[in-house]
């Protein structure tokens, strides 16, 4: 991932959270057939799934107190969305419009309120992210910061001495999208659920990040095991499939969003439900319990849509030739502030 759609990025993700509203969540699908079934009996949820959404992650001042808003407050909310977020509105600032490199034809965050929902965030009520605990870390890749590990998912703005101070999708270690848990974001919204009777595996299409996990019964491995995607166990509770996963490294936050990163991968409890809705609609629903960092847990849902479209490869950065072009950039700019420094001092 090149600087310039990094900066892209943030930008796009600054006026997106602006922008967007929560969602209150939908009933499984009910009646006496229920969802559609596997050969073996268990609710099938296989197939791929669309979630992109216009849908903000925490509710907006103006929608406050309101889980949804009207067909015609949707509709508006939806103009000025998009219209923040095109990227062929050129700027009379030519270092702002070359960082904006890429054409609005390259981003795809959604066209919809999906549901006419004002926040992602359905519990707590307010559909806001819970206050910190004392001495909790929030980290914001907007700002500079000379601390490891960096745990956004972008960095921008920090000394780049190293591979490490960059954010962890600029070294394609964890999607900006792919959580967990899954959150929508600037393109590639898809998932891909496989089914058999023992194992689920969840495949986002950032980062190709796929994601076992065993039905079985098996118990955690043991906390000294950390990984990217922490350790995963799925059982079902009717007919929807809860996902229990502990063990996260603490090389990435508790909770993360595209520029910022709340407490420590290593404290998150992250619960995952997945229900199927309808023939159409696979409703997905995310909790976050660390007490070390937030004063309570919260829930998110994400209506996800069937989707014919296939899964493409994403390569990220073969090579990590992007990841060397930063660091050069960022020795370019030293260099340059060194030039700067000593021709004021004459």
């Amino acid at each position: 991932m090149s600087r310039q759609v990094t900066a892209l990025l943030l930008t796009l993700a600054v006026a997106a959270v602006v922008a967007i509203p929560a969602p209150v969540a939908a009933q499984p699908a009910t009646g006496a057939e229920g969802p559609p079934r596997t050969a073996w009996g268990a609710p099938d949820l296989g197939g791929i799934w669309d979630f992109r959404t216009l849908i903000p992650l925490e509710r907006p001042s103006a929608f406050e107190g309101r889980d949804t808003v009207t067909e015609e407050e949707a509709a508006v909310f939806e103009q000025r969305t998009l219209q923040s977020l095109d990227r062929d509105i050129r700027s009379s600032n030519p270092a702002a419009d070359i960082e904006g490199a890429y054409n609005n034809f390259w981003w795809d965050w959604g066209s919809e309120l999906t549901d006419n929902r004002t926040s992602l965030i359905i519990d707590p009520p307010d559909g806001k992210i819970p206050a910190l605990v004392p001495d909790a870390v929030r980290l914001e890749g907007t700002r500079p910061f000379s601390e490891r590990p960096v745990r956004t998912r972008l960095m921008i703005g920090s000394p780049l001495h190293g591979p490490e101070d960059l954010g962890l999708s600029e070294r394609c270690l964890l999607g900006f999208s792919s959580g967990p848990p899954i959150l929508p974001s600037a393109y590639n919204n898809n998932l891909q659920l496989f089914q058999t009777p023992d194992h689920v595996v969840l495949l986002t299409e950032v980062i190709h990040e796929a994601r076992v996990v065993p039905l079985d019964g098996r118990p955690h491995l043991s906390s000294d095991v950390q990984q990217w995607l922490g350790d995963s166990r799925g059982r079902w509770e009717g007919d929807t499939l809860v996902v229990e996963t502990t063990n996260y490294t603490d090389k990435t936050g508790s909770f993360n969003t595209l520029t910022t990163a709340w407490g420590s991968g290593e404290d998150l409890h992250l619960i995952e439900r997945f229900s199927r809705v309808d023939a159409d609609t696979l409703l997905y629903e995310f909790t976050i319990d660390d007490p070390k960092t937030f004063t309570r847990s919260f829930t998110g849902a994400i209506p996800m849509k069937a989707t014919d479209s296939p899964i493409y490869e994403y390569a990220c950065h073969e090579g990590n030739y992007a990841g060397e072009g930063m660091l050069r950039g960022a020795r370019a700019v030293e260099r340059a502030s060194e030039g700067t420094t000593q021709s004021g001092s004459r």
